[in-house]
């Protein structure tokens, strides 16, 4: 701002009230001075200008590289956050990166809440992250941690997937476990639910795995062992998502089973990925908009308000049939 008002000729102060549009400059002294700001390639730093009134007006997000449907949830974060004029500062958890230093970075550059995407993290953790900063976990709750969750009935998406499944004639149905990724719990124990209520105690199986496409590959590749074997094929998988649905399509595909008319396969999340495969894939969808609009919602809220009980938002999943999934061999 110095610069500028040397070679404007006019004053710092009045420089500061041109670039703050306050009145007490004329309109030529204001054009001067926003040519000169352009030719010098001046520009206010509105974050410093937040910071100088104890506010960054900032929300951070901790997100997972490679999940998918973290990307969906980001992109429905930007524009309610703008709506509500805040900015957002992203940091990833990644190979080598853990959750926690993703989350010091964010607070490190003053964010004023943290958007956990799919975090891992235990109540102790989550109620110490709140004393620094109003947190908002989605897609993952933690029980007994006083902080505001977003996710979706997990238990209602497995019993559409698991009801449609059985409808069309499937009984040897397996889950591929998620293993610690959110809403891998609830999903396991939802299924093994959503089978016995229709009397397939006996078909049920848990395949332990993860939140990945090479997880799913594994799962593939053993499930084609085990036919090697002499052993049948499951006629239905539900993975735990969406990228692990994609890894045992993979594998099967490869090992000449046939998606759908062997093996259905049904995956979790209708991310957008789901869309880019070649037949697009039967998925349990989550609203990751939604989603995303309520977090958003819930931190500004609270930033406001920090009096407010801890929330939580249930958002209804909707199971989408597309190519990966039909009837069971032999069926009518």
């Amino acid at each position: 701002m110095a610069d500028v008002a040397e070679r404007a000729g006019v004053s710092r102060a009045l420089v500061s009230i041109v670039f703050r549009n306050q009145p007490g400059a004329s309109q030529e002294t204001r054009e001067r001075v926003l040519r000169v700001a352009d030719e010098i390639g001046y520009r206010p730093d509105s974050a410093a200008r937040l910071l100088a009134r104890g506010r960054s007006r900032t929300l951070g997000v901790m997100f997972t590289v490679h999940q998918t449907f973290h990307s969906d949830l980001i992109e429905g974060i930007y524009p309610e956050a703008e709506r509500l004029g805040y900015d957002v500062l992203l940091s990833a958890a990644a190979e080598g990166r853990s959750e926690t230093k993703a989350v010091e970075a964010l607070l490190g550059h003053r964010c004023e809440a943290v958007i956990l995407l799919g975090s891992g993290a235990v109540p102790g953790y989550l109620d110490e992250l709140r004393q620094r900063a109003v947190t908002v976990s989605v897609g993952h709750r933690v029980p007994y941690a006083r902080v505001d969750f977003v996710h979706s009935a997990e238990a209602k998406g497995v019993r559409q997937a698991i009801d449609y499944l059985v409808e069309l004639g499937h009984r040897a149905i397996v889950h591929i476990d998620g293993g610690r990724g959110p809403g891998s719990a609830e999903r396991r124990r939802s299924y093994r639910t959503a089978m016995r209520r229709h009397g397939l105690e006996p078909e049920i199986r848990v395949i332990p795995g993860e939140h990945t496409e090479q997880s799913g590959i594994e799962t593939g590749q053993l499930l084609l062992a085990e036919r090697d074997r002499g052993l049948p094929l499951p006629t239905a998988v539900l993975a735990g998502n969406d990228r692990c649905a994609m890894g045992v399509w993979m594998a099967l595909a490869r090992g000449g089973v046939d998606v759908p008319r062997d093996v259905s396969v049904v995956g979790y999340d209708d991310s957008h990925l789901s869309h880019l495969m070649p037949i697009g894939l039967t998925t349990v969808r989550q609203d990751a908009v939604l989603m995303a609009e309520y977090a958003v919602r819930f931190a500004v809220e609270r930033l406001e308000s920090p009096e407010l009980e801890p929330r939580e938002a249930v958002l209804d999943p909707k199971l989408v049939v597309r190519g990966t999934s039909g009837p069971p061999p032999g069926a009518a």
